[in-house]
């Protein structure tokens, strides 16, 4: 009798108890942009398996909205989510300060991982105080994407294209005079872009070595040349004036078909497919950057803001969308975003062929082109000198000023600026 009252009442103090789960289930938020949200949301199914008992509210803004978003919480010191998504552009921007966990330290001994990512990704979310504030998911290495129909037609090959800038301009002629109607390039700044990310000096920025001091100005060959490319281009009639990648004007030429080339990470092929040109399957290919040159389009980071009461978990979610080989294959199958972790992009589908591409085996060249690409030290003022210089190209590309000149002038500007 009396072990059968100490069962019962074991039984009725265990019903009176909440049960583990009950106790430690969690919700936590993270912030992304499209298309980072629907490699989450798929996510999250695996994730649920591993950690049981926390539960992830997706919070989703356009992308421009989310870093704007980002930039007020971090500045005002609320309103952040437990994760937030940061893309390239901004990391320098939100390393600024100590808004952002340092994922370097423990617990989260970040580093551990590094030899597990494509090169480049870790040095562009850390500080140059040795911080490290954001965990890479994926990027963009670049290709020279072009339609293969309006090559053939002016008898031109890929190889011929990008052997060189040179070869790129005079091999275009040919394409855009046996195609009437057709643009080369959508913009003639893009190649201006490629020149500058490429060919950097050991202790290099984009615009500032590691002491601070101004890159950009005349006496800088590589500013030179991207700018003197650029107007080559232009001045032979080659670029639509499109402007940016995504502008009205951008998305029109692609529509219409008069488009030979562009040069993109690898993710445009989605862009193409599914929207920006369907109508064009199986006419587009893919090669590698002219003149032997290698660089990335983006890539995306996740961070924890110092604000998060769940910082824990929030790495939890961290690690699983970023070090699970399984799960990042996964993100690729999505969206079409290329893995920065390299286990991923060993995966039997790299080897397959795309479909969109006519069956090319694109993916593995895209692989090869991303262990090439070379890290870039950011500063926190790039994205003030990255505008500076892309007026500055602007005043040249219109013929009010000549390459000298306009670099000069940035030099002086960007000087200011940085003061």
């Amino acid at each position: 009798m009396r072990k059968l009252l100490m069962v019962s009442l074991a039984l009725v103090t265990a019903a009176a108890l909440p049960t583990a789960s009950a106790q430690t289930k969690k919700t936590i938020t993270i912030g992304v942009f499209p298309d980072l949200d629907s490699v989450v949301k798929a996510a999250l199914p695996g994730f649920y398996k591993l950690y049981p008992n926390v539960t992830v509210k997706v919070n989703s803004l356009a992308y421009a909205d989310h870093h704007t978003a980002l930039t007020t919480a971090l500045s005002t010191g609320k309103g952040a989510n437990d994760v937030e998504a940061v893309d390239f552009g901004y990391i320098a921007k939100f390393a600024e300060g100590n808004g952002l966990v340092d994922i370097a330290k423990a617990p989260y001994n970040a580093a551990q991982y590094r030899s597990q990512f494509v090169a480049y990704t870790y040095p562009q979310a850390m500080t140059q105080d040795g911080r490290m504030v954001a965990m890479p998911t994926d990027i963009g290495p670049g290709a020279m994407f072009y339609r293969s129909d309006m090559l053939k037609k002016a008898g031109v090959s890929a190889t011929a294209m990008n052997q060189s800038w040179e070869s790129y301009i005079a091999n275009g002629k040919k394409v855009v005079a046996a195609n009437p109607g057709s643009f080369l390039i959508p913009d003639a700044g893009e190649a201006a872009q490629i020149i500058i990310r490429t060919g950097l000096k050991s202790g290099e920025g984009l615009y500032f070595d590691k002491t601070g001091k101004v890159l950009v100005g005349p006496d800088n060959a590589r500013f030179v040349r991207a700018f003197t490319v650029a107007k080559q281009i232009r001045d032979a009639k080659l670029d639509a004036r499109a402007g940016s990648a995504f502008s009205p004007d951008w998305t029109t030429a692609f529509q219409k078909g008069n488009l030979a080339t562009e040069f993109s990470g690898a993710w445009l092929v989605g862009h193409m497919q599914n929207w920006l040109a369907k109508d064009y399957s199986g006419k587009w290919a893919s090669q590698n950057l002219p003149g032997g040159t290698f660089a990335s389009w983006g890539g995306s980071f996740y961070a924890i803001p110092q604000q998060s009461q769940n910082k824990t978990e929030a790495w939890n979610l961290i690690k699983y969308l970023t070090t699970n080989s399984a799960q990042q294959v996964l993100a690729f199958k999505t969206t079409g975003a290329f893995p920065a972790l390299r286990s991923a992009a060993n995966d039997s589908i790299f080897n397959e062929g795309v479909a969109y591409l006519g069956g090319q085996k694109a993916r593995i060249q895209w692989r090869q082109a991303a262990l090439k690409i070379q890290p870039l030290d950011v500063n926190r003022l790039d994205p003030i000198a990255e505008q500076i210089v892309n007026d500055s190209l602007a005043t040249v590309l219109d013929g009010s000023k000549d390459v000298n000149t306009a670099l000069t002038e940035a030099n002086r500007l960007i000087a200011r600026r940085a003061r």
